[in-house]
Formats: structure tokens, C-alpha cells, sequence
């Protein structure tokens, strides 16, 4: 086998490789050899296959294998000889006539073109100084979030006295027949349906008809089904519905109380409002660990620099600019980035690229020299949450990401980037900062050179 260095310019390196056509038919010779005592074929006894038949026969198929682990081999022997940490599938690229060489006439030679992984030194994680934003709930916060789920719990009565009109969040109890050209249409009718007025549950129009009605009216409702309907049949029609409202309920507001508590499952109002102050708590300290994580990435980007692997910055803003495109078709960009040309979008969302990979590979360095691994018990309690997320196809879910490694590595990224980010941490000096509750949730803006 012969290896010779072609090009190495960067990060990027460019090897010839060549193995005799000699080596590849001593390989299959042992081959032949290995599997002929295994064979069995009409006409000869098992063992007793002459190893020229057995090349006439599957001499093809072997040296094809024969090709291909020879591939992997010296491939492999590349990188190891030049200490190389490749950053992504190295690309393989055959010189010469493929089928001389299956043939056992020609010498195997392809050129593999790797990029390696930049060579730096990460910062020194004890010098790094962060400031992480705190907030603590208010008895008020904790009030409201109480009169919240009392709202949500509210219950209904009929409506009685003198006003015994519908109003805007009333319930009523309907029974209705929709027709479209005075024909009635599937999905049109049905029966004792509760409907909350002014929540949106019905087509555009159809709740605020019903506004005034008494128990025991007929109002014929008369909407247009919207243009983007989901019922194709339906969409853009207009339609008429007979309905008769047989009662109408007035909202009654549950008072947080214990009774309030017991009907949600707790023991107590004082044990509801601990429930409710914790849920607070671990919301803002979700919103103080996305902004301390954020400012540590700041910093080891602003103290990194280094050359970075064309081919990782390349995929990362393809993915980058596949969103962004998609959004600018829906009409969803950000009114900043509306206004900018292709250009500059295309200027800015490759920094951000360029920021990503180099944040992965500062990561992935201070982990790797640290050695932070992801257990199987992490990544499996990853997979499990995972697939609860599809309720019934949860097990096949599950057994897909069993079964597929590039899957499990989707999965298992986030666990080590967060397991190095905790590693950063308690290296680096974090001190707490009292922050209001506005500048904890308000959104971060990229640092300066990124765009908007």
C-alpha cells in the first residue's frame, strides 16, 4: 500500500492512495480460501470445490468485497499515520477503471480528501468571569397565578332573573343543522353541543349571531366557511344553520379556596400556592441558566479564534438558510431582516454559522479534554422522554432511535454540550446578580457583528 500527502492547504488534505492489484488477488485468494470449506455446490463434495470454480463462480462478488475493505482499511490507516482528527466523512473520490481493478488487473488507487480538526488551545476556564440574573416570584406573581386556575376552573349555571339573554362568555347548549345551497352537509349537524361564546371555537361569525339569544330561540346563523378551511368541500361556501338554543349558562368564577385546591387534586390552598410558588421558581431558574449559558458562549466565542472547517460552516448555514427561506416565503422574517437584501441576509446568517461551529468545536475540545462522556443511562432516559412525546407510537419510536445510531446522536449532542457547559461553570467564577423580572425574560440580542 502506498500513501503520498498531494495537497494540504488549512485545514484541508489531499492523499493518494494506491494498493497493488498483487495485494488485492492475494486477498481474495485467502478469501476464496476461507469460505470454500463452507460451500456447497452442486456436483462437488462439501470442502471438495476446486478454489478455481469458486472464483468462476463468485470471484466477482469477493474482490468487490475485497475492494471495499481494502477502502476502509487504508482509509483508516491514513488518519492514523498522520495523527489526523478528521473533521467530517472524508470524501473518497476512485482514479482508474473500477472494473480493472475488480478484475484483479489494475491496482486500487482513489484520492481521499479529509478535512482535519482545527488545532487550538481553549481558554483557561478559571479565568472566566459571569454574572448570572436571579429573580425570586412575588406573593402576587403567586395571587394571580391562583385567580389564573381559578378562571380556568370556572363552572356554569343557568342563566336566571331578569337577564336571561346570552352575553359574550356565556355557555349555551345548542342543537344545529348547517346546509349550503339548502342542502344539509356532512358534518353540519349535531346535538346538545356546549359552546363558550367569544372563544373561537366555531367558524368566524357563528358565535356573535348567538349573542342575545334566550333559551328555547331558533336563529339561523348565516357564515362563510373560511378560504383556507381544512374541509376542502367547504371552504370559501357560505352556509346557513339552523340552530336552537335550549339553555343558556352564566360563567361562575371559582374562589380560591381549599375547595378550589381539593378539586385540583391538592390538599390545600397554602399547598397550592407552594405548588404554584415552586413552578415560578423553576421557570425563572430556567430563564437564569438560558441566560448564563448564553453569556458563556459570548465569552468563549469572543476568546476563540481559529481556523474553521469549510465544509462544517458550509452545512451548518445551509441549514441556517434553509429556515430563513422558508420563513421569508411565509412572511415570517423579522422586520429588520425584511428589509435587508439577500446579500447582507446571507452575510449575516453565515457569521452566525461561523459561531456555531466554532462555539461546537470549543465545546467538544474542553469536553474531550476533560473526558465528559454520556452514559447509556442518560442517553436512554433521553430516548425514553423522547419518544413519550407520541403517546401511542411511543414504543416504535423508542425502538427507531434503539436501532439507529445517527438518530441517538441527535439525541446525545444536547446532553454533552450541557454536561460541558456544567463543567464550564464550576470551573469559572459565576456570582449571582438580582435582576427584575422583565430583564430576566426579555430576549437576548446577538453581541455586536452578527446583525440584528
Amino acid at each position: 500500500m502506498q500513501i503520498v500527502e498531494k495537497s494540504g492547504e488549512g485545514l484541508s488534505r489531499v492523499y493518494g492512495v494506491t494498493v497493488p492489484a498483487a495485494d488485492l488477488n492475494d486477498r481474495l485468494e485467502a478469501r476464496i480460501t476461507e469460505i470454500t470449506p463452507q460451500l456447497n455446490i452442486k456436483g462437488f463434495r462439501p470442502g471438495k470445490v476446486p478454489p478455481a470454480h469458486v472464483r468462476r463462480l463468485h470471484g466477482k462478488a469477493l474482490m468487490a468485497e475485497v475492494v471495499q475493505e481494502a477502502i476502509n482499511e487504508s482509509s483508516q490507516k491514513v488518519l492514523e499515520e498522520n495523527n489526523i482528527r478528521p473533521a467530517g466523512e472524508p470524501d473518497l473520490k476512485p482514479e482508474g477503471d473500477i472494473e480493472k481493478v475488480i478484475e484483479g488487473k489494475a491496482d486500487l488507487a482513489f484520492e481521499l480528501a479529509v478535512e482535519v480538526m482545527p488545532d487550538f488551545q481553549p481558554t483557561d476556564l478559571a479565568s472566566i468571569e459571569l454574572k448570572r440574573p436571579v429573580y425570586e416570584p412575588t406573593e402576587a406573581e403567586v395571587d394571580e397565578a391562583v385567580k389564573e386556575l381559578a378562571g380556568q376552573a370556572k363552572t356554569y349555571e343557568p342563566r336566571k332573573g331578569k337577564s336571561v339573554k346570552a352575553k359574550d362568555g356565556d355557555q349555551l347548549v345548542i342543537d344545529f343543522v348547517g346546509r349550503i345551497d339548502g342542502e344539509a352537509f356532512e358534518g353540519g349537524t349535531a346535538s346538545d353541543t356546549e359552546l363558550v361564546l367569544g372563544s373561537g371555537r366555531f367558524i368566524p361569525g357563528f358565535e356573535e349571531q348567538l349573542v342575545g339569544a334566550k333559551a328555547g330561540d331558533a336563529v339561523t346563523v348565516k357564515v362563510n366557511f373560511p378560504e383556507d378551511y381544512q374541509a376542502a368541500n367547504l371552504a370559501g361556501k357560505a352556509a346557513e344553520f339552523e340552530t336552537t338554543v335550549k339553555e343558556v349558562r352564566a360563567p361562575v368564577e371559582a374562589e380560591p379556596d381549599d375547595a378550589l385546591a381539593e378539586r385540583l387534586g391538592v390538599e390545600s390552598l397554602e399547598k397550592l400556592r407552594e405548588l404554584l410558588k415552586d413552578n415560578l421558581k423553576s421557570q425563572y431558574a430556567g430563564a437564569s441558566r438560558f441566560k448564563l449559558k448564553r453569556a458563556l458562549l459570548d465569552v468563549l466565542d469572543a476568546r476563540h479564534d481559529f481556523p474553521l472547517p469549510p465544509k462544517m460552516v458550509d452545512a451548518e448555514f445551509a441549514s441556517i438558510w434553509s429556515q430563513v427561506q422558508q420563513d421569508k416565503e411565509q412572511g415570517n422574517l423579522p422586520p429588520e431582516d425584511a428589509e435587508k437584501s439577500e446579500e447582507q441576509l446571507q452575510t449575516e446568517y453565515r457569521k452566525i454559522a461561523e459561531r456555531r461551529v466554532r462555539l461546537g468545536l470549543v465545546l467538544a475540545e474542553i469536553g474531550r479534554a476533560n473526558n465528559v462522556q454520556v452514559t447509556d443511562q442518560e442517553l436512554g432516559e433521553a430516548m425514553r422522554a423522547e419518544a413519550m412525546r407520541y403517546g401511542p407510537q411511543a414504543q416504535q419510536v423508542f425502538d427507531f432511535f434503539r436501532q439507529n445510531p445517527g438518530a441517538q446522536a441527535q439525541l446525545r449532542a444536547p446532553i454533552f454540550e450541557d454536561k460541558v457547559v456544567d463543567l464550564i461553570l464550576g470551573q469559572a467564577k459565576v456570582e449571582d446578580e438580582k435582576v427584575s423580572k422583565e430583564d430576566l425574560m426579555k430576549e437576548d440580542e446577538m453581541p455586536e457583528g452578527y446583525g440584528a
